[in-house]
């Protein structure tokens, strides 16, 4: 089989095992945060990390949920990476947030973060941030989850179909789990541009 025909047939693969009930349950989630007025910060690094970016457009306004990234002021992340270091990037902007019990933390990420291999563990502290104050957790995650997958309130887990395109696709499940989210008959608030237009 060729690759293309590979990758597209991985990709049915995974779109049919995503489990429902998790999604169902991110979707009750997501409304009771704006019925409560949390705030919702998405974290993710390299290509999640701009997924998190469009998620955070989306959601505020598709949504109407008050959405934010840190990905979004790259002055003040790579200021706290110089200074401080890779590891508190993300727990430090959550404090400088104010994040608490109210708010939600959504994480897109490959593995998940992982401490003892030293794997995404600016996501580890940050999530950590948040069970200690109490907000709700929720991810897209690849592989087993990782550290996310453990603490997550709820948590999608792409899984790795093929070890050679484990990246890929769930860098790109991301975007199909949040867009599907986000247009859900309960999420969604504002009607999007060319499904408004007649």
């Amino acid at each position: 089989m060729s690759y293309i025909l590979s990758y597209i047939d991985e990709a049915k693969r995974i779109l049919s095992s995503l489990d429902v009930a998790t999604l169902d349950r991110m979707v009750r989630l997501l409304v009771e945060l704006r019925d409560r007025g949390g705030r919702l910060f998405f974290l993710g690094v390299g290509g999640s990390a701009a997924n998190a970016s469009h998620a955070v457009n989306d959601f505020r306004k598709i949504a109407g949920i008050e959405a934010y990234t840190p990905a979004d002021n790259v002055s003040e992340l790579t200021a706290r990476a110089n200074d401080n270091g890779w590891d508190s990037i993300f727990v430090d902007w959550l404090r400088g947030s104010r994040l608490d019990a109210n708010d939600m933390l959504f994480v897109f990420s490959v593995g998940g973060g992982d401490l003892e291999r030293n794997i995404s563990p600016n996501l580890v502290r940050a999530l950590q941030h948040g069970r200690e104050v109490g907000c709700r957790i929720c991810g897209v995650v690849g592989r087993d989850g990782g550290y996310t997958a453990k603490v997550a309130d709820c948590c999608v887990i792409i899984p790795p179909i093929s070890p050679e395109t484990v990246t890929p696709h769930a860098e790109s499940f991301q975007a199909v789990v949040w867009h599907l989210l986000v247009s859900h008959p309960e999420v969604q608030r504002s009607a999007m541009k060319w499904e408004s237009m007649k």
